[in-house]
């Protein structure tokens, strides 16, 4: 996930969903580096939209004991893509939470790379997607967990929501582990809407377009729980729901 002089091919894992042509505008991205030294907290919020393709590249090195919340509202047009490597130090604490909105012929994709370097460092991701029209929402996630980082905990949580049968989620969550005593998990599901919750919020007067529109609020939330700027990336997800629904 750094910068490379050719352009990626579908046979390389992290590009096998990717869509080639609308990189090809942007290429080569340059890595964004991000160091936190131990003991500090930060906190980040991404917003990937616009018209033209936007791809971003961040390796992230966590120092013993710091603290990081990353959020991702990727709702690119044309194409959005991000990709994140982080590295924990002892004690490191590691937040992400992303929301996917695409419609259309849109690509959107997220790509991690967790890596649990040291013992007793905790991360956990929520991703949640949402997808109409022909889109398609991509999500590659890897937690790695090196010999010796006794302690760990790592969780992936992938939920995608498909509002049409011609849209396209691909989720692969994936464990690497090297140690013992660690906690690790992952969870992936892909549906369609609850026809019996839309159902009990039409019988509660809730005209069908407002409970559909709720019912995916509500569920995009789930990614920004907690955040900052809640509010903020809630609106713009729901704006980006707007163009799709």
């Amino acid at each position: 996930m750094s910068e490379l002089a050719t352009l990626p091919t579908r046979h390389e894992e992290d590009w096998r969903y990717a869509d080639l042509a609308a990189l090809e505008t942007v290429w080569p991205v340059a890595t964004e580096t991000l160091t936190l030294a131990p003991g500090e907290q930060a906190t980040r919020t991404l917003v990937l939209d616009g018209d033209s393709a936007v791809v971003r590249d961040l390796a992230v090195t966590l120092g013993a004991g710091a603290e990081f919340d990353l959020r991702v509202l990727n709702a690119g047009k044309a194409y959005g893509r991000l990709s994140v490597r982080v590295v924990l130090a002892k004690g490191a604490q590691f937040r992400f939470g992303a929301a996917q909105v695409a419609g259309g012929e849109q690509t959107v994709e997220i790509v991690t790379e967790v890596v649990h370097a040291e013992p007793d460092a905790v991360s956990n991701q929520i991703v949640r997607q949402v997808l109409g029209g022909r889109a398609t929402g991509n999500y590659l996630g890897r937690v790695l967990v090196e010999r010796g980082a006794i302690g760990t905990d790592g969780s992936q949580s992938v939920r995608a929501m498909l509002l049409d049968r011609t849209a396209t989620a691909n989720a692969r969550p994936e464990l690497e582990i090297y140690a013992d005593d660690v906690k690790c998990a992952h969870g992936c599901a892909i549906g369609e809407l609850d026809r019996e919750g839309l159902f009990y919020l039409a019988s509660r007067g809730l005209p069908p377009a407002a409970a559909k529109a709720l019912m995916l609020q509500a569920f995009l939330s789930e990614a920004f729980a907690g955040a900052p700027d809640e509010e903020t990336l809630t609106a713009a997800a729901l704006a980006a729901l707007e163009d799709v629904l």
